[in-house]
């Protein structure tokens, strides 16, 4: 590439944080470009969210087989998923096993927290500052940083006074934890939450789960696949693959065409039982069009979900904890589960409902709530993220003028599809804010592609400087804005409209993530690169 100073004078063509999906896609294609490009990563190893999520119980919610890497069928052959929802263990074994088979290893630098980014316009470059003060110069910097990665602990005082063992579970002991005979507290009911609790549940003396929100819940009915199955599936990939392209959010499931009410009470209630059995997102994503948009609809896959879980729960007062009140069915992540509710039927599990009885603090001994205190082994936090923006909020990013990102988001993201961001040039954000979420590897992938035709389209045409205008970010968050209007889920507080109680300055709601179809996303950023990309500013 061209540059105003000697090619050589930069460490690297492209630094990219991060070593998780995106960042080992990112990396392999910009080799292929012959570019020189580092990966920063501040773990020991690869994997991004499986690398640091090793809790009890974590697994995909996507079809193992339409999670993995599309890019390489040499891959896929030689790849075999063991169960229709992958654990961690495999997950993390199966991104090392990609890392190994194209050499990935050795253009990544562990061990490497990202504290800063300055962008300096005279030399159109990035200096990136380490956390133990090294420096990188670059001319592009890629962020790999992930969704869900900025764990968050609650609000609680007292946190650090408990003498027992305690783990988030974002930054779980790679050792691992026995739980046999132990009095164990999980804090938290969100997916992660409910992942745990069910594991825990097994060899735990006594668990007590402290709830703030219920959370609508789903069977995952997940299952082995045998090896006959695996070979079915392998010679169906082009069949899968072409599917999450043509699917609204990248998975094997799409919304029914049929609205709710244009069939009778007993269809509607057949169709909500065949979902109800049938595996994963099907019945949050492949459910009747209307159900997230229309409040009757909503109100009636919630009462269904709702007197499923009277079902499941023999306690009725229990029972009755666990349905959700203040947000209907899929308007939130749909956590999926495997025997969640029937944990409660346990004689060693207790639900302590928070609203009821507040946590006052966590003490030497345990937590003490309102009514009394409780004496615990191990505490779990299983409180979630800083999600979308969070990542970023955590590294000091300098853009033109030492104008920070923190503050250039205030009030909400501002984006050009979700990839760029005006007075930060030469910075390209890998699943960013308002881009199309769904199946992460899917939209993984073609961020990654997307991103690696614009550095081409660079390389080729020796420019030094790209940037998203102000015009086409406007046009775009407005754009995003808009499809998110009449959704039913940007009226309710989660870490999809960005609210987070235990940040500071993260109690409005945003829009944070682009709502419409993964292909028209796809078509809208195919036609920006097919145009030459003259909606940027490319010098």
């Amino acid at each position: 590439m061209a540059a105003s100073r000697e090619p050589n004078a930069l460490d690297y063509d492209a630094i990219i944080i991060g070593a998780g999906i995106s960042g080992l896609y990112q990396l392999y294609r910009l080799r292929e470009l012959g570019l020189r490009a580092r990966v920063l990563e501040a773990g020991t190893g690869v994997g991004g969210t499986w690398y640091w999520n090793r809790y009890p119980g974590a697994r995909f919610d996507s079809e193992s087989y339409s999670y993995g890497y599309s890019f390489s069928r040499e891959l896929l052959d030689e790849w075999d998923w063991t169960e229709h929802f992958s654990p961690q263990p495999e997950t993390l074994k199966y991104l090392n096993h990609v890392a190994d088979r194209f050499d990935l290893r050795r253009d990544i630098q562990f061990k490497s927290r990202v504290k800063s980014a300055q962008w300096d316009e005279t030399a159109r470059t990035w200096t990136i500052t380490l956390e133990d003060g090294g420096k990188l110069t670059s001319r592009f910097m890629i962020t790999a940083i992930g969704l869900l990665s900025a764990p968050t602990m609650p609000k609680i005082p007292g946190v650090e006074s408990f003498k027992g063992r305690s783990c988030h579970t974002a930054r779980w002991p790679h050792e691992g934890v026995d739980f046999t005979g132990k009095r164990v507290a999980v804090i938290g009911t969100g997916a992660t939450g409910v992942q745990t609790i069910q594991e825990v549940a097994k060899t735990a003396g006594q668990l007590t789960v402290f709830q703030r929100t219920p959370n609508w819940c789903a069977p995952l009915h997940n299952d082995k696949i045998s090896r006959e199955e695996m070979q079915k599936i392998r010679a169906s990939y082009p069949d899968i693959f072409k599917r999450c392209l043509e699917t609204f959010a990248c998975f094997l499931h799409t919304p029914d065409p049929r609205a709710t009410h244009e069939v009778t009470e007993a269809e509607r209630e057949a169709h909500f039982e065949k979902l109800y059995a049938d595996r994963g997102f099907g019945i949050w994503q492949g459910n009747f069009r209307d159900i997230l948009m229309d409040r009757k609809a909503n109100a009636l896959i919630s009462d269904f979900v709702a007197r499923k879980i009277r079902r499941r729960v023999k306690d009725q007062k229990t029972a009755e904890k666990l349905i959700p009140r203040n947000h209907g069915f899929g308007t939130r992540r749909v956590p999926l589960e495997t025997k969640y509710f029937e944990v409660y039927n346990q004689p060693n599990v207790e639900l302590v409902d928070i609203n009821e009885t507040p946590i006052d603090r966590i003490t030497e001994a345990g937590i003490k709530t309102s009514d009394r205190e409780r004496s615990f082994d191990i505490i779990i936090y299983a409180t979630g993220f800083d999600a979308i923006t969070g990542a970023f909020d955590a590294i000091d990013i300098r853009g033109e003028n030492g104008l920070r990102l923190k503050d250039k988001w205030k009030g909400g993201p501002k984006t050009y599809l979700g990839i760029l961001v005006e007075d930060f040039p030469n910075m390209m954000m890998l699943m960013g804010p308002h881009t199309a979420l769904g199946n992460i590897p899917r939209s993984i992938e073609y961020s990654v592609e997307w991103v690696s035709g614009l550095m081409h389209y660079a390389r080729d045409h020796r420019l030094t400087r790209l940037e998203a205008n102000a015009e086409g970010v406007k046009s775009w968050t407005e754009h995003v804005i808009k499809l998110g209007e009449g959704l039913l889920s940007n009226e309710i507080d989660s870490w999809m409209t960005g609210i987070n109680r235990n940040v500071d300055g993260k109690t409005e709601r945003i829009v944070a993530r682009y709502s419409g179809s993964a292909p028209a996303y796809r078509e809208r950023c195919d036609r920006v690169a097919a145009e030459g990309y003259k909606e940027m500013n490319l010098v």
